[in-house]
């Protein structure tokens, strides 16, 4: 089992940023890939960035890019998103997930997710 918990969000006007956390907990954290996802009310989960176990190799969804940032610290067992010139539609809860297998942009293909944390943009 991994045990994630995020951290970071809250309430921001547009341009601003926001910096979340996940740390995780149990088993081995530098095994597994990491992402993070968001969901708005009425719709559904999307992929927002990943980071794979090794390297730091990473992906991001065409929505975010050149704003967010994703990044691992495998000592501190810490997953971050740097989320920079925010927009009203990043308005979301963030998840963070994690994936043994191979990294992925796949929701249904994470294995442990977090509860989440609240993001709101305000214009």
């Amino acid at each position: 089992q991994v045990q994630l918990v995020e951290s970071g969000g809250g309430l921001v006007q547009a341009g601003g940023s926001l910096r979340l956390s996940c740390a995780a907990s149990g088993r081995t954290f530098s095994n597994y890939h990491m992402g993070w996802f968001r969901q708005a009310p009425g719709k559904e989960r999307e992929f927002v960035a990943c980071i794979s176990r090794s390297f730091g190799i990473t992906y991001d969804a065409d929505s975010v890019k050149g704003r967010f940032t994703i990044s691992r610290d495998n000592a501190k067992n810490t997953v971050y998103l740097q989320m920079n010139s925010l927009k009203p539609e990043d308005t979301a809860v963030y998840y963070c997930a994690a994936v043994y297998g191979g990294v992925t942009q796949r929701v249904n293909e994470y294995e442990y997710w977090g509860q989440g944390t609240q993001v709101t943009v305000s214009s």
